[in-house]
């Protein structure tokens, strides 16, 4: 299923649901400077950035994606979540499960055409469960950026690689390094984390959102590339003109729902549940 992006609502639909307003803390969004969370921020993003090479993703690929880590509902996932603050956010020091809602209720405010959309900002996050199971956080949540190829400097922190074993290997330290132009981002191994977990987890149990969704879930943390202009060389035609429109239109409701309001989880989560029942994703999973 494709599904045109030219159809989204005028533009000043978008911005009533979307601003250039504050964070949680009354700061601007995506503040890596002197944020009120800097000191647990840049040390989560060290940890990542010293880390976070060829070898260790391909170790957590066969750790994770044999999803053979228990059956639970999204609503167990979810209730989980509430014990998860993400220690790379600059912008929010609420559970995680909370922002879930206030992404999915802005998208539905703005696409209610599009009711998979609005599932999609319920579950892009709950990757991050992965750190309630025994993961520690830099390897679960944050920007995310290939590795085999060399380190972009639109990735935040980018300094604190100097320390990652792969920035001094030759088969890993070119611009191309591993890949071949143009070969889509499909094909690029990213850093670990929720996203590629999450689309990997979804895929496994059948679910049905169309293919526009289960991408922005992939590549929504990709700051880098949808926002920095990064890896662009890696992109294919699909990638420019179906996946990145969509990310980039997620992305709005994503960073800026962080200063919103907590809904109703109560009231609203009987939408939601018949969602996951649409898209073949109520009941046991597996994780």
């Amino acid at each position: 299923m494709t599904t045109d992006i030219a159809i989204a609502n005028t533009q000043a639909d978008i911005d009533q649901v979307i601003d250039s307003g504050k964070n949680a803390f009354g700061d601007e969004f995506r503040n890596y400077e002197d944020s009120a969370r800097q000191d647990t921020v840049a040390e989560c993003y060290r940890l990542m950035h010293e880390n976070q090479t060829v070898e260790f993703v391909e170790q957590k690929h066969q750790k994770w994606l044999g999803f053979g880590h228990g059956q639970y509902t999204i609503e167990q996932v979810i209730e989980m979540l509430d014990e998860l603050v993400d220690d790379s956010d600059p912008d929010n020091e609420l559970p995680n499960s909370v922002h879930d809602f206030q992404t999915a209720e802005r998208i539905r405010r703005a696409w209610p055409e599009h009711d998979w959309f609005h599932l999609v900002g319920l579950l892009h996050d709950l990757g991050k469960v992965m750190a309630l199971w025994g993961e520690p956080q830099w390897c679960v949540v944050g920007d995310t950026f290939p590795v085999g190829c060399k380190f972009s400097d639109k990735i935040v922190f980018a300094h604190q690689f100097v320390n990652n074993p792969d920035n001094d290997n030759p088969e890993y330290n070119s611009q191309d390094g591993i890949y071949a132009p143009e070969c889509g981002l499909e094909n690029l191994m990213m850093s670990w984390g929720h996203d590629e977990y999450m689309y990997q987890m979804l895929k496994h149990n059948q679910c049905t959102i169309p293919e526009e969704g289960l991408n922005m879930i992939r590549f929504h943390s990709f700051y880098p590339w949808h926002t920095g202009g990064a890896y662009e060389h890696f992109c294919n035609h699909h990638d420019q003109t179906v996946i990145k429109p969509w990310v980039l239109e997620f992305n709005k409701f994503d960073l800026y729902s962080k200063g919103d309001e907590v809904p109703d989880v109560k009231e609203v989560w009987p939408y939601y549940k018949q969602l996951l029942v649409k898209y073949n994703l109520d009941g046991l999973l597996n994780w």
